[in-house]
């Protein structure tokens, strides 16, 4: 398939997808607004004292993360979510708890991130803290009370170290200042001197300082400690409806485009020129739009209203059979179709009124004896007609062709249904009437019965110049339509083309609009061509006497064989 092609199908199908996006976009939308608001509060604890010891090592580092990873499961055990509730006072199961909690480790650090969906924010945060505290007070830390005093002693003195530190060396600079202002050795000496005394305090409490900080490094290393406290959430964080909007319109547009593209895979009807000489191999000598109207009357469009676009489409038509024909004396036409309710009495009837405006004389012939229409259409007397005829042998010719408004254009109805059709059109008597009728027009159209429907088209075909096949637009099956050529082809009836009915009126390579009285240059040269053919054939004076009875060969009705020729 081509690109064109696919983007035919979006085309084709656009309603569907847009139908699509709008049904899931709306569910979506719907849906959200009717969701509940699900806040998520968060806290990070540190584990270990990593971080605050200037000189880490390797083995503190592994330490602390392989200890946060642990934490990481343990934060969601029975143990720790039953004391939360407890200490809450909630009256939950455990696990109702674990489903709104989630941890993870921070990639490559010790950080441990603890995270509590609720509908409630302010629960949420609630929840979130003492999810942390009963964690820390379940860890190794939490459990000496000795060794956290003695921390936090040790905190205090380097505290306090580093207090004297930082005075004294304030102390030293103010020295200085004494020193350069002095006005005797007396003063210089004395002030160097309390330098010298205070730079060795100041050594004293830097050495006892990073004893004390290395000690209280190395007293902790599977501490927890919470360095982002849990905030009460301001935004939800589901439902996104935004996203969740744009999600679900993305989903309906690629399931409606996979229906779409299903659907046209299934669908094994013709529905393009490109589709006609893919599988019958025939060139399309035409398109004709939806004709609207109630009843068989109203589709004589050329007729009725001969400056329309459609009367214009069957115009191109006629000049197109006649073009396919150039090389050959085009006397007489079947229009057949493969199956039943697919055009061709309208399109026969047609296709007559055109040539007789022409100036051309036309028989129209209603071979179509299973179910005859062309005396619906022209609102003509169907008590005797073409079975009269093969029936009858005192029948004259002059009395079943009947007069139409048009002057060049004769009708001969199909006649009393007989119960033998395929027998009737394979006769002998068949054969004389063809010939009687090419004699007494320039074309003689035959409105024969569907080809797969009854053997009645190949046995009148191989007879005729030439035969269209009317394909009805999206209802016509690639197989009947295959096995119809085939079928002719087996009788070797000459198909001249196909012919498109029913195109949809998005389809403007079959369009066509006139709007002004005067002839388009179009219309013009179809006429001038159609003329040119005209003037190579015989005139209408070249034509004998026809004689008014056929020939009587007995029988009249005598089936034939369709493989076998008799008609010339």
């Amino acid at each position: 398939m081509e690109l064109r092609q696919y983007f035919n199908v979006l085309l084709k199908w656009w309603w569907l997808i847009v139908a699509a996006v709008v049904v899931a976009g709306g569910a979506s939308f719907l849906s959200s607004l009717s969701t509940p608001r699900v806040y998520q509060s968060r806290t990070t604890v540190m584990v270990g004292q990593t971080l605050q010891n200037p000189n880490p090592n390797q083995a503190d580092i592994y330490l602390g993360q392989a200890l946060a990873q642990s934490y990481t499961d343990l934060v969601r055990r029975e143990p720790v979510l039953q004391a939360t509730l407890d200490a809450l006072g909630l009256q939950w199961d455990w696990q109702t708890l674990q489903s709104m909690l989630s941890s993870r480790v921070v990639p490559d650090t010790q950080l441990l991130e603890i995270s509590v969906l609720d509908t409630d924010p302010k629960r949420a945060k609630t929840l979130a803290e003492e999810v942390v505290h009963q964690l820390i007070l379940q860890s190794p830390a939490a459990t000496d009370p000795e060794k956290e005093a003695e921390r936090q002693f040790i905190l205090a003195q380097i505290q306090d170290l580093k207090t004297n530190i930082e005075k004294s060396k304030t102390e030293i600079r103010q020295l200085d200042d004494v020193i350069a202002n002095a006005t005797s050795a007396r003063q210089i000496q004395d002030a160097r001197s309390r330098q010298s005394s205070l730079q060795t305090q100041v050594s004293t409490w830097q050495a006892t300082y990073a004893q004390l900080l290395s000690n209280l490094q190395l007293s902790a290393p599977n501490s927890l400690t919470v360095v982002e406290p849990a905030r009460i959430p301001t935004s939800p964080v589901s439902p996104g409806t935004a996203a969740n909007v744009l999600l679900a319109a993305a989903i309906g547009l690629a399931l409606a485009s996979g229906a779409a593209f299903v659907i046209e895979y299934l669908d094994d009807t013709l529905k393009t020129s490109d589709d006609v000489r893919k599988v019958m191999g025939l060139a399309t000598l035409g398109g004709i739009t939806q004709i609207d109207g109630d009843g068989y009357a109203t589709m004589l469009i050329a007729a009725q209203q001969p400056r329309s676009a459609t009367a214009e489409a069957y115009r191109i038509l006629r000049t197109n059979i006649q073009f396919s024909a150039v090389d050959n004396q085009l006397g007489t036409l079947m229009v057949t179709s493969p199956g039943p309710e697919e055009g061709k009495s309208v399109t026969a009837a047609n296709i007559a009124v055109v040539m007789a405006q022409a100036g051309q004389r036309v028989a129209l012939v209603d071979a179509d004896l299973r179910r005859p229409a062309q005396h619906r259409i022209f609102e003509l007397s169907n008590n005797i007609g073409l079975t009269t005829i093969l029936l009858d042998s005192e029948a004259h010719l002059s009395n079943i062709l009947q007069a139409t408004a048009l002057d060049n254009l004769k009708v001969m109805t199909a006649g009393p249904l007989p119960p033998n059709p395929s027998e009737l059109l394979g006769s002998k008597r068949m054969g004389y009437l063809i010939e009687a009728l090419k004699k007494k027009a320039d074309i003689v159209v035959f409105d024969s019965a569907p080809v797969m429907a009854v053997a009645d088209a190949s046995v009148l075909g191989r007879r005729l110049d030439g035969t269209v096949i009317v394909v009805d637009v999206g209802h016509t099956r690639r197989g009947p339509a295959q096995r119809s050529i085939e079928a002719l082809a087996a009788v070797s009836a000459s198909v001249l083309g196909a012919v498109l009915n029913r195109v949809p009126t998005r389809n403007r390579s079959y369009s066509y609009y006139y709007s002004s009285d005067d002839q388009p240059s179009r219309a013009r040269v179809t006429r001038a061509a159609l003329q040119h053919l005209l003037s190579r054939r015989n005139g209408q004076s070249a034509h004998a006497a026809t004689p008014s009875r056929l020939p009587s060969p007995p029988p009249a009705t005598a089936a034939q064989e369709p493989g076998k020729s008799d008609a010339s």
